[in-house]
């Protein structure tokens, strides 16, 4: 098996977390299968940077003293606001030698700077994906999933999503058991579908500023098995259909059925990570009707059937 060297950039105002829990997975890999992964970190001049927490890390080596990494990790913090133009070029000369480049949270951004993400789809922290499709057009940004995987380039969102990106790289490379030994290891899931959303159905759409919108929120919520259609909804809000779908929109950011649509799968989903109910149960309860509806909304949205989501993620053991 041929050892695959990750080398992991570090600069001044580096997430730690972004660092660390990354390298956690693939020394955990390496623990297991000794000679599977060479890791090495490496700042621009081989100098100690200091964190956003103000913790000091100390690399292996300097930038230019660095060989070609099998994976190249580039994670992020509030040092990409303002980033060396020095850390950019090298990006830029060394980045496309990687067999896999890597990005967490705002890394993502240093790649794009680097132009090493034109022409590609890219996400980062939820938080910056506005700034990043502003000043990079030429990258499709994705602002919904944990991770996006295109070609041999690999972007994450906020800080521990770095975690599942790379227990998905250590499952491709060394395959699920070992990936499942590390998760376990770490007291984490494996892992997070890459298409999972970064953050809830009601926090990803902004609430009303008008009282009966916000009402029709609540509503949506609390009945996720209900009469959810624009009719009824607008019905609802003392509106009429059209005006209430756009008034809606306008104030939340999504339409009617696009955010009943998040809080269906989000009802779902807590179902059955919580719940031994079975499938047909849960389709009913959460809106759809039928398990096959149900089937093709989770594949649509998270890649995964209900029946291998439970089986990940379900915190409460089945009856």
């Amino acid at each position: 098996m041929a050892q695959r060297t990750v080398l992991v950039v570090l600069f001044d105002g580096v997430q730690s977390l972004d660092v660390t829990g990354p390298l956690e997975v693939f020394a955990g890999a390496e623990s297991h299968i000794p000679g599977s992964y060479r890791i090495r970190t490496a700042s621009l001049d081989g100098a100690p940077v200091r964190t956003s927490s103000a913790l000091t890390l100390v690399p292996d080596q300097s930038l230019a003293d660095a060989s070609e990494p099998h994976t190249l990790l580039v994670p992020g913090g509030q040092g990409t606001r303002h980033p060396d133009p020095r850390l950019t070029d090298w990006l830029r000369r060394h980045g496309p030698g990687a067999e896999r480049l890597v990005s967490v949270c705002t890394g993502a951004i240093l790649l794009a700077a680097a132009g090493l993400l034109d022409g590609r789809r890219a996400t980062t922290h939820w938080a910056y994906c506005g700034k990043l499709a502003r000043d990079h057009p030429a990258v499709e940004v994705d602002p919904d999933p944990i991770y996006v995987r295109d070609g041999h380039v690999a972007t994450s969102a906020g800080v521990t999503s770095g975690i599942d990106l790379a227990l998905a790289l250590v499952e491709e490379d060394l395959g699920r058991d070992v990936a499942l030994c590390i998760a376990r290891h770490l007291v984490v899931f494996l892992r997070r579908p890459g298409n999972q959303a970064q953050f809830s159905a009601q926090l990803a759409a902004q609430t009303a500023r008008r009282e009966p919108l916000r009402e029709v929120q609540q509503w949506i919520s609390e009945h996720p098995d209900g009469d959810l259609s624009v009719e009824s909804l607008a019905a609802r809000a003392r509106l009429s259909p059209r005006h209430f779908a756009r008034a809606f929109q306008a104030e939340t950011g999504v339409t009617p059925g696009r955010y009943v649509d998040r809080i269906r799968l989000e009802h779902a989903r807590r179902l059955l990570e919580d719940t031994a109910d079975g499938v047909e149960e849960i389709s009913r309860a959460s809106g759809y009707g039928t398990p096959e509806a149900m089937r093709r909304a989770f594949v649509k949205a998270l890649g995964t059937a209900p029946a291998e989501y439970r089986r990940r993620f379900r915190t409460a053991p089945a009856h």
